[in-house]
């Protein structure tokens, strides 16, 4: 069965993820470019797992056309990867701090595979440790 890596992580704190499958990578998507609500008080102590900025974020147009984009690319590789009984795919989101945008678009892909495939789901957020 196909196992699908999904992982959030921080460009400025170096936390890019590592393919320890032994495929080599699979996607990585930059979400810096998406509204940050890590530059508001308000959500500096909170992540994207968090109520209120589920809610910011989800209230942006461009995030939502961001993750239509992602779902279609990767879906179009699960399928495929499922074709050919590929056990491994990986996909990581990053962006500043790894806290808020990577964290909320990890969360959305891995309830949107695990709603619409048959596949194993590993869900990763590797500066956790930063807000708990």
């Amino acid at each position: 069965m196909l196992t699908v890596t999904v992982t959030s992580f921080s460009y400025i704190y170096g936390s890019h993820p590592k393919d320890e499958s032994g495929n080599g990578g699979g996607f990585i998507f930059d979400c810096r470019a998406l509204p940050n609500p890590g530059r508001y008080e308000q959500f500096k102590s909170l992540s994207g797992k968090d109520k209120s900025v589920i809610l910011f974020l989800e209230k942006e147009d461009e995030v939502g056309l961001f993750l239509e984009s992602v779902f279609k690319l990767v879906t179009q590789s699960v399928k495929k990867y499922q074709e050919r009984d590929f056990t491994s795919l990986m996909v990581s989101f990053g962006c500043s701090g790894g806290q808020h945008r990577s964290v909320y678009s990890a969360e959305m892909l891995a309830d949107y595979l695990e709603k619409n495939f048959d596949v194993n789901i590993k869900l990763v957020h590797l500066r956790e440790e930063i807000w708990g």
